[in-house]
């Protein structure tokens, strides 16, 4: 089903799925036959639309909910679902169904594409992942009609709860209202329900299946993975969620003239989203400098390994942590959860730090040079939340020159896709065993 040669690792059929069906999406969303009478679509914000859906990031240089028809907003829904599952998973489960197994190549594939450690009984994973994703989805859809049912027709208001609730789970932050959510920032259903389908969306797969495991006692404990997405996406929601809301407290743009309870809930709300999602119910281009740079951290930071989301992940960056605190403490090994971790897998974390920080900084200074006029914390802004597959905006996507729009497009890739795996994909080298100890030589560093 698979190219399989040497041209083809399971890197490459993954950055390649991802740009197939961006390109089929990106034409499909040019079409007239995708957008209202009288509305038009240039080809690069059709590409830019199609890419922000597939990376499940929800920038967009066009207004969707007034230019495009519901066939285009279906061909969107499509794309965000395709991209926050993977494509290779959904080719996978369509393989299952017509044969009942999937050959050992494939299965190093969809490993890679979902991010677990192991091949064994694979088909069952991923038919739980794809059952686990409908049933939150679905569950999510039922809540959200509640709000919708208040302001639209039946009908409407099902295809409204469905969209946004997938659009939440895939951590898309694509929404059917010009203003996104900002016109639901009172209501209790969406400030709880999209930020919980966002966690869940965010914590990975494995997460959720190994804590639904443990519950079930099918399985003995929760993975030190698990534990360190779990704390740390915590940890991050508090922080963030603390922040916004002493930062922005007196704030007339954002949350300031809110009574104290919608305060904290836009504050909890915009913490959650901010990270991997992107829906806001809040006026970004308002905030405090403080508060936008902070936004910077958590998107470059993202969500947790083999889930919806962009970013480094957090557990590259708990890894890392941890790993300075094994320096500082100068012991010889990192430990976390009364267990030792490899200093190979910490090298690997430094490495995604490294690469990412080199991207961004270059793409940042690419849109300096190309939006002479723009703010540089706007630009930055923009970068990172396409590179955290956020979609956060300070008012600034639609006014891009269609080079900047293009630099967006492929930041959105490599955010999604991974910086290492998207490096390893273009990369004809292969893992060689060193057998030759050469000496060692001490190089000052500090």
């Amino acid at each position: 089903m698979f190219l399989k040669n040497k041209f083809f690792s399971p890197y490459m059929i993954i950055l390649l799925s991802f740009v197939g069906v961006t390109i089929l999406g990106g034409f499909l969303l040019s079409f007239p036959i995708s957008v209202n009478y009288g509305k038009s679509v240039k080809l690069i914000d059709g590409f830019f639309i199609a890419t922000s859906a597939v990376c499940v990031t929800g920038l967009s240089s066009i207004d969707i909910a007034s230019i495009y028809n519901p066939f285009g907003q279906i061909v969107i829904l499509i794309l965000i679902q395709l991209g926050g599952l993977g494509v290779i998973t959904f080719t996978s489960v369509i393989i299952i169904l017509i044969s009942k197994k999937i050959g050992y190549y494939t299965k190093k594939v969809v490993q890679e594409d979902i991010n677990i450690d192991t091949t064994f009984k694979i088909e069952e994973y991923v038919t739980k992942v794809i059952f686990t994703v409908i049933l939150i989805e679905f569950i999510g859809a039922v809540i959200l009609f509640f709000e919708f049912i208040k302001k639209f027709s039946f009908l409407k208001a099902v295809y409204y709860s469905f969209f946004h609730s997938i659009s939440a789970f895939c951590n898309a932050g694509f929404a059917l209202f010009s203003d996104n959510l900002y016109g639901f920032k009172n209501s209790f259903i969406i400030n709880i329900t999209i930020p919980v389908l966002i966690f869940l969306g965010g914590i990975g797969f494995s997460t959720i299946l190994n804590c639904y495991n443990v519950f079930r006692k099918k399985e003995k404990r929760l993975t030190t993975t698990t534990k360190l997405s779990i704390k740390i996406s915590i940890f991050l929601v508090l922080i963030g969620t603390v922040a916004m809301f002493i930062l922005e407290y007196s704030n007339p743009k954002t949350i300031g003239n809110l009574p104290l309870f919608q305060k904290l809930g836009a504050a909890f709300f915009q913490s959650v989203t901010t990270r991997t999602a992107g829906f806001n119910t809040v006026s970004i281009s308002g905030l405090k400098i403080s508060t936008s740079l902070l936004f910077i951290i958590l998107m470059f930071i993202g969500a947790s390994p083999g889930s919806t989301g962009g970013g480094i992940k957090t557990t590259t960056f708990g890894l890392i942590v941890l790993g300075t605190w094994a320096t500082l403490k100068n012991r010889n090994t990192i430990e976390y959860n009364k267990r030792s971790v490899s200093w190979r897998i910490y090298n690997k974390a430094i490495a995604i730090l490294f690469i990412s920080l080199i991207y961004t900084s270059i793409c940042v200074f690419l849109l300096i040079l190309l939006e002479k006029n723009k703010n540089l914390l706007d630009l930055a802004f923009e970068v990172y939340s396409a590179f955290g597959t956020v979609g956060l905006s300070r008012d600034l996507t639609p006014n891009l020159t269609s080079i900047s729009k293009f630099v967006l497009i492929v930041t959105m890739f490599v955010g999604r896709v991974g910086p290492l795996t998207i490096a390893l994909a273009l990369s004809k080298s292969k893992m060689k065993e060193e057998h030759i100890s050469r000496p060692q030589e001490n190089i000052l560093i500090g």
